[in-house]
């Protein structure tokens, strides 16, 4: 039923996103925005320092390695972060909206005109798009059993109980779910408050009593550090890469909070916070190397543990919260934008339109979290996975961008090359630095990416082989509709809208409808739904109306990536076109296509089998787009591609 568009009409002014500073306040959306956004980016401090001093990547705990990994970790923080994510990257919006997707979108369309450039395009997004999943399941993993490992500071005979107890939460986080976080969430802004300002106030304690770790902003201590160790430097800089996970939601969530909370968050509270934290992170291994046992928790005295145990548990159940709530919108815009098959779909707020839950993403992330717990047990272990994928993910944003600065922003080559090349660069570093872990648990992350990528573009290329199909066995439109105003046919006092993807051609539920009832609508309405590459769609823009005969109409109506495809509510604009359709007089038409698999020009076999197995466990049509329930009539059809 429904299609993507490479061009669409002018998009409509977000509901959540166009003057939120103005509706709510900078001040409430600042507070939203560090309970949200920065959940994922807080708790990198739990391990990264702890990482870049693991066994592997042969540092010694002298002063020279620690100052120059703190020095690393800050100027990244500035680098990547700040100048590239703050200041670039939120510059880059689709009409208010970010994330992969919405880039992508964005990208694909400034070079519309390059066919075979703008398809490249939109498969590296759809490849970068797959990698948030692989971040999705581990951000929980290694975010809970961090906090967890804080037990052994207590007493090393804990160990054993971090696993378990890490799956008590996960399962009771995606357990909960079901029921929506709205309640919840407005707790996070606060709790992630205070986790912050606990990070500063720990940190800058441990600075006053060694202040000599000061030295550490000195970007020449990071440049040294990196370049003269050579090729070893790399398992260092892959573990610096761990300080900056997180950072792709700030571009992600940008369609929530607006940039402007986003850019006061980071540099009002988190960024402080952060540089604070590992600062004195440092100065703690500067007096006391053997706390590289987990300096995270060394920074407190013992009677503080487990209240920071508790904090950090809190701080990391946000944290799983935010990735897992961009997965369902990641998997909604996927769905709109012909990528994946229909899915159940949960809005658990009348008043918030981001709010929902799809329960096959939900359950199928909990098993892989579990799966990611139990195989690989410590946080150091999922460090090794964690990394290659938000560095892939990062070095598509930047490429992506260059294309939307170069050609949908108009900037001249210096500009564009200039103000992207370097972050290209820095990208690629980082990637590499990540890619030598890639058997030691980078695999699987790009594995998992890998199969969706292939679900998804299977499920595309399906779709459009589907349409094809259509197209070349149907009857054309217009040549039936004369053969039907010569014939005696029996007129029904009704409207029959039948949703199609190939307009041109007499839909199958309509010539089942003539065969067994022998009767046609006094309206019947060929209905198209076309999902377009812009978040939102204006109203005035929402329906595009055709009268093709007395009996005949056809209508196309358009939907945003971001929004929900209400059809009821959407066909009430066709009064202005002159088409008026009475709600309970309407009848909704489906042609169920049985997708049959053959050896053939289409796609490999085994991808024409997992297209028809996808076919059949699409999600209900009637659902998806709202249609009511008592006015669906269901008709089957087998097609071979």
């Amino acid at each position: 039923m429904s299609t993507t568009t490479n061009t669409a009409p002018a998009a409509a002014t977000p509901p959540q996103a166009g003057h939120h500073a103005h509706k709510q306040g900078l001040a409430a959306l600042t507070l939203a925005a560090i309970g949200i956004v920065y959940g994922d980016i807080g708790t990198s401090p739990l391990y990264t320092v702890k990482e870049v001093f693991a066994d592997h990547t042969g540092l010694a705990l002298i002063d020279q390695n620690i100052l120059g990994a703190v020095s690393t970790i800050f100027w990244a923080l500035i680098l990547i972060v700040t100048l590239k994510y703050v200041i670039l990257i939120l510059r880059a919006d689709n009409e208010g909206e970010g994330g992969s997707l919405a880039l992508t979108a964005l990208a694909s369309n400034a070079v519309r005109r390059r066919v075979k450039l703008r398809n490249s395009l939109l498969v590296l997004g759809i490849f970068g798009a797959t990698m948030f999943y692989g971040d999705s399941v581990i951000t929980p993993a290694i975010s809970v059993i961090g906090a967890m490992e804080g037990l052994t500071v207590l007493n090393p005979d804990l160990s054993v109980a971090i696993v378990p107890l890490s799956l008590v939460v996960i399962l009771g986080l995606f357990f909960v779910q079901q029921w929506g976080t709205q309640k919840i969430g407005k707790l996070f802004g606060p709790i992630i408050v205070l986790w912050f300002v606990t990070l500063g106030v720990a940190g800058a304690l441990q600075v006053i009593r060694t202040p000599e770790v000061l030295q550490a902003l000195n970007p020449l201590l990071a440049l040294e550090f990196m370049f003269l160790r050579g090729f070893h430097v790399l398992a260092a800089v892959g573990a610096v890469v761990l300080a900056l996970t997180g950072a792709e939601a700030l571009y992600a969530d940008m369609g929530h909070f607006g940039k402007r909370p986003i850019r006061v968050a980071w540099m009002g509270l988190v960024f402080p916070a952060l540089a604070l934290n590992y600062l004195g992170q440092g100065a703690l291994l500067m007096r006391d190397p053997r706390a590289i046992e987990n300096p995270f928790f060394k920074l407190f005295p013992e009677y503080m543990v487990i209240p920071m145990i508790v904090l950090a548990t809190m701080a990391a159940i946000i944290a799983s919260q935010a990735v897992i709530s961009g997965a369902y919108s990641m998997t909604r815009q996927a769905i709109l934008l012909g990528y994946l098959p229909r899915m159940e779909i949960r809005y658990t707020s009348a008043a918030e339109r981001g709010q929902i839950y799809m329960p096959s993403v939900n359950w199928a992330l909990m098993m892989a979290v579990i799966l990611a717990i139990v195989g690989f047990k410590s946080s150091s272990a999922l460090a090794s996975a964690y990394g290659i994928a938000v560095t892939l993910t990062m070095l598509i944003t930047t490429f992506l961008t260059f294309f939307v600065v170069r050609n949908g922003w108009k900037m001249s080559p210096w500009i564009a090359y200039g103000a992207t090349g370097f972050f290209i660069t820095l990208d690629i570093f980082l990637v590499t630095s990540c890619a030598i872990k890639f058997f030691d648990g980078g695999w699987f992350p790009i594995v998992m990416g890998a199969t969706l990528f292939m679900i998804m573009v299977t499920w595309k290329r399906g779709r459009s082989l589907l349409v094809s199909k259509i197209k070349e066995d149907g009857i054309v439109l217009e040549e039936f509709i004369q053969h039907i105003h010569e014939s005696d046919v029996h007129i029904a006092q009704r409207t029959a809208i039948y949703p199609v993807a190939n307009p041109d051609t007499v839909p199958q539920a309509f010539l089942h409808n003539m065969k067994h009832n022998q009767v046609i609508h006094e309206k019947n309405v060929l209905l198209t739904v076309e999902f377009c590459e812009l978040p939102w769609i204006a109203e005035a823009d929402r329906a595009v109306v055709e009268q093709v005969s007395k009996l005949f109409w056809r209508v196309r109506l358009r939907f945003g990536f971001m929004e929900q495809p209400n059809v009821p509510d959407a066909l009430k604009s066709c009064e202005a076109f002159g088409l008026h359709i009475e709600p309970f007089e309407a009848s909704y038409f489906l042609s169920r296509e049985s997708v049959v698999a053959t050896p053939g020009q289409g796609m490999a076999l085994w991808r024409e089998k997992l297209f028809a197995a996808m076919s059949r466990n699409a999600g209900n049509v009637s659902a998806f787009f709202k249609l009511p329930d008592g006015a669906v009539v269901e008709l089957g059809t087998r097609i071979q591609i």
